[in-house]
């Protein structure tokens, strides 16, 4: 190449603008290539010459990446990647202090011998390679340039005290994603920035970094050489370094390298160390701040001279040692150790027969090792594509497309996509060869395709890993003090510049519940900042919300829709409670004014509608005297009493005082008093919540669901609980008070001295089985006795026969009561139509089966009243259900004193029973009944006359196991 014009190195300290300055230079030019360290910095250096030039005339040229437009002026390339001869003007290299890296060395080394502009030619990096540059160079001339800002040392300081814009860097991968993951849960997120990364990736990231979503990077070495961030402090989490061969100590220019990307621009920069990094040594620090290095004296070199006439000559040529005292021969470097090792396949060494079958080989041996599996795995895979190329001149594409789809998958986690993308850079440094693939084209764009694919998709992994996207936009925004947006939808979903913080329920922000502690810190802060509009006008729209959409709980809860927003506490009168408001602090006070204001106004309002005849009878100042004091402990007790606990007192009303409270709706019963329209769902409901605030539970019961007569009794329960709910218990099963008293207007009819069955009346009213409804009697002290009877079975009789039935011959089966003794089969017969031709078989012939039976109970009242305690025969015939107790009140209709007020117990029926019907219910209880259910024996007196003829006798089933009683009862009559 031929003697440039001006050779110049332009030396000195990170954030000098160098890069800036050889980019300006080039452009002054009208042809000129410029080689950077890695192909991260070259697409950021192409970017820029395209936004200046336009896309037509820039080139970007890497292991990976090639964009040759026809007219390409300037070229941007790795420095590994930058052709040879090319004759343009212009001609720069980045880095030139890597001349003395293990690894890349010598091919920067080469470059600063060798490559040439035609004008102008400039060698960039550091001025410790002021000596060896003027030793091998003599014609360069020196151009020193000064730091634009200050850097300066800050000492070690803990990952939870990093400042934000800071870059943490480590020198491995499992390092970077702990550090990574650390800032997450700290500081809300980090970008990740390593050289194995693809440019697509790394942008992504940076992006992230650059925009403030995140306010930390976390990043290996990479990011020392010259790419420009906004960094205000780097952080070193460790000291040493894996470089491919040993853990070493970083030297001080190594640090500063990384240390100078702080501060860029004009704006000052720090850097120190954190983790398990010990502090730098007072001479490092200073050396750094002050950019005082040791000189590097020698510089990794090999041989460009190579000879490709054998597979030998080659090897020997690679491995030969240089002249200059301040060049040293690279170690044995990957595509030497390759080379060597496909030399000893005997099919290799056969086919690499001439000059052209050498060179081929070595071009395949320069195939970087992007995987990284192993020599071995790497030496044989640039066998195969060795052999395909000496064969057919190509990689075949079915080959190769099965490599390619077999890498071509998106999903799984950062390490799997990692090694996918470090794997398809392999492919595309193939497609990207010239001669090497069928149609170049297609499959540069196709691997570049699978790239970006995979670029993404780990770019999303690290997002979704490393950023909390979430805190890190809430904190930028609080500290930028901007006002923040919130959005709250229709379901109380709260969003924050689009980011989900929480729920809004009704004025409580309930935040995310998947938020660590320190992301729930941010939230809160920003939620609350950005809610303050929503609660105003939430609570606007609350106040001047109508009743129906607001609610109280069984629990004493305050509801607006299915959100709470306040509770009620108990006040001074069991009428008047008072109201707490689940308000936010934060809301404010008038906010918060607002909404017990209005829970206030409702549940007044709720209680007035409900309780208005209890309400009313409070405010009637017409009563006085035992009439006022009995309204006022109505009132207390919420419109229900027992009656036993006001006995006396109803006992001193008289008739105009009762007349008085009864036009307020209160019903004197039997069991209880109480307002028969407070029974209804919605008051029964408010009224358990009004008791227990008054009785101060800590659980509220239930009201039992509406329109049930019984309900279970609760064991455990209040002892006021099922009054207040509006039932009496009895038994196991507690029976509404207003069906208790209808059901004590039955009993009144029945004589519970000598003992009566249930009415199918009875049973219907309490909608309860034989067996419930005798407990529920026992309840209500009864005594139950159990028997068993023949059950009767029923005769169908004709149509007919139906409409000529006389009074006399009693009330028929379609009548009875469902649970009420069945009539006797002979019963039946009696009220069928007479079979005149079908004379009643011997009796002795009728063939004995056994008998269904059928459960009754028989109640008699199981207690005397304590005045007749003692003095048997004192008592009146027909008392009943609560006799035995002195204070059992009486129904609301026996008001005259001579009738019931002085009985407290049910009456018998108005007339006297008869002897007989007693003596024949205390012979029959128990082993059932033969007899009509309406008379006790035959008819007797006034005859009937009919306009028809006589009937013929009933007649008797043979088959029946009391036939021949029936007969000889027959035939006496």
């Amino acid at each position: 190449m031929g003697q440039p014009s001006r050779i110049t190195a332009v030396l000195g300290p990170t954030n000098t603008g160098k890069t800036h300055y050889a980019i300006e230079r080039m452009l002054g030019h009208r042809t000129g290539i410029i080689g950077l360290p890695l192909r991260l910095l070259a697409r950021e250096v192409y970017d820029k010459i395209v936004a200046a030039r336009g896309p037509s005339v820039v080139a970007l040229v890497t292991g990976e990446e090639r964009i040759v437009p026809p007219r390409t002026q300037y070229w941007v390339c790795t420095v590994e990647a930058m052709p040879e001869g090319m004759g343009v003007d212009f001609l720069a290299v980045d880095e030139i202090q890597l001349c003395a890296d293990p690894e890349r060395g010598h091919v920067f080394t080469d470059r600063l011998l060798r490559a040439r502009g035609l004008h102008e030619t400039l060698f960039l990096g550091s001025d410790t390679m002021r000596g060896t540059i003027a030793a091998l160079v003599p014609q360069a001339q020196f151009m020193r340039r000064e730091r634009m800002s200050r850097l300066t040392y800050a000492g070690s300081k803990k990952i939870s005290r990093m400042p934000a814009r800071s870059a943490i860097v480590g020198f491995s991968v499992d390092n970077v994603y702990a550090i990574a993951e650390l800032i997450r849960r700290q500081k809300g997120g980090a970008a990740v920035v390593m050289g194995a990364l693809s440019p697509r990736t790394r942008n992504a990231q940076v992006e992230l970094y650059q925009n403030g979503d995140v306010d930390y990077l976390v990043a290996t070495d990479a990011i020392g050489m010259g790419l420009n961030l906004d960094i205000n402090h780097v952080a070193f989490s460790s000291l040493t370094k894996f470089d491919g061969r040993r853990m070493r100590h970083l030297a001080p220019n190594e640090l500063a390298q990384i240390a100078g990307r702080a501060g860029r621009g004009m704006a000052d920069g720090t850097f120190g160390v954190t983790g398990e990094a010990e502090p730098l040594e007072d001479e490092v620090a200073e050396a750094i701040m002050e950019h005082r290095f040791t000189p590097i004296r020698k510089l990794q070199w090999r041989n460009h001279a190579l000879q490709f006439g054998q597979l030998d000559a080659l090897i020997a040529s690679l491995e030969d040692v240089p002249q200059d005292d301040l060049l040293v021969r690279v170690r044995e470097a990957d595509d030497l150790m390759a080379l060597k090792s496909l030399s000893q396949v005997a099919e290799v060494r056969a086919r690499a027969s001439d000059a052209a079958s050498v060179r081929l080989l070595w071009d395949v041996c320069r195939i970087p090792d992007f995987r990284g599996i192993s020599h071995a795995e790497h030496s044989s895979l640039l066998e195969a594509i060795f052999n395909f190329l000496h064969q057919s001149g190509r990689v075949p594409d079915d080959w190769l497309a099965t490599q390619i789809k077999r890498i071509d998958r998106t999903e799984g986690e950062i390490d799997t996509l990692s090694k996918r993308l470090a794997f398809i850079r392999t492919w595309t440094y193939v497609a990207q060869r010239s001669g090497w693939v069928r149609d170049e084209s297609h499959w540069r764009e196709a691997t570049r395709a699978v790239e970006d694919r995979l670029s993404d998709a780990l770019h999303a992994r690290l997002t979704q890993r490393f950023v909390d996207r979430r805190t890190s936009v809430l904190l930028r925004r609080l500290k930028q003090k901007e006002a923040l947006l919130a959005e709250v939808n229709d379901k109380g979903e709260v969003t924050v510049e689009g980011e989900f913080v929480g729920r809004l329920e009704g004025f409580r922000f309930r935040q995310d519940r998947d938020a660590t502690a320190q992301e729930a810190k941010t939230i809160r802060q920003a939620s609350i900042s950005a809610l303050a509009p929503h609660f105003n006008l939430r609570a606007d729209r609350f106040y001047n919300a109508p009743d129906t959409e607001i609610d109280f709980t069984e629990q004493g809860g305050l509801m607006w829709g299915d959100q709470a927003v306040g509770k009620l506490v108990a006040g001074a009168d069991p009428l008047k409670p008072q109201v707490a408001a689940f308000v936010d602090d934060e809301a404010g006070p008038e906010v918060a004014q607002k909404v017990q204001r209005r829970l206030q106004h409702f549940i007044d309002r709720k209680i007035a509608a409900l309780f208005e005849p209890l309400l009313a009878l409070s405010r009637d100042e017409a009563l006085n005297g035992l009439a006022r004091g009995f309204a006022f402990r109505m009132v207390e007790n919420l419109g229900i009493l027992p009656r036993a606990s006001v006995a006396e007192e109803v006992k001193a009303l008289d008739q105009e005082a009762r007349g008085a409270l009864r036009k307020h709706g209160i019903r004197f019963g039997q069991f209880t008093v109480f307002m028969p329209l407070l029974l209804k769902p919605a008051p029964t409901r408010l009224r358990l919540v009004l008791w227990s605030l008054a009785r101060g539970l800590d659980e509220f019961p239930e009201a039992p669901p509406p329109g049930l007569v019984t309900v279970p009794t609760i064991k455990d329960a209040h002892p006021e609980f099922h009054i207040m709910s509006g039932y009496r218990a009895a038994g196991e099963r507690a029976i509404r008070i207003d069906m208790l008293e209808r059901l004590a207007d039955m009993l009144r009819a029945e004589d519970s001295r000598t003992g009566f069955e249930a009415k199918a009346d009875m049973l219907s009213i309490t909608g309860m089985t034989l067996e419930q409804f005798a407990d529920l009697m026992q309840g209500l002290g009864y005594k139950a006795e159990r028997g068993e009877r023949p059950k009767v079975k029923a005769a169908e009789a004709p149509e007919a026969a139906a409409p000529t039935q006389t009074a006399a011959e009693g009330t028929t089966e379609a009548a009875a009561p469902e649970d009420a003794p069945a009539p006797t089969e002979a019963e039946v017969e009696a009220q069928a139509e007479p079979q005149v031709d079908a004379p009643a078989a011997p009796v002795a012939e009728a063939p004995a089966e056994p008998a269904e039976m059928e459960v009754f109970y028989s109640f008699t009242w199981g207690r005397k009243p304590p005045s007749q305690q003692g003095r048997p025969g004192r008592g009146r015939q027909g008392q009943g259900a609560q006799g035995a107790q002195a204070d059992q009140p009486q129904a609301e209709g026996e008001a005259r004193p001579d009738r019931g007020e002085r009985s407290g117990k049910p009456r018998g029926k108005g007339k006297p029973q008869g002897d007989a019907r007693g003596q024949d219910r205390n012979k029959d209880r128990g082993k059932g009944r033969d007899r009509n259910r309406d008379g006790d024996k035959p008819q007797q007196g006034a005859k009937t006359y009919e306009a028809r003829p006589p009937r013929a006798k009933d007649r008797i089933d043979p088959d029946n196991p009391f036939a021949a009683a029936l007969m000889g009862l027959r035939d006496k009559t």
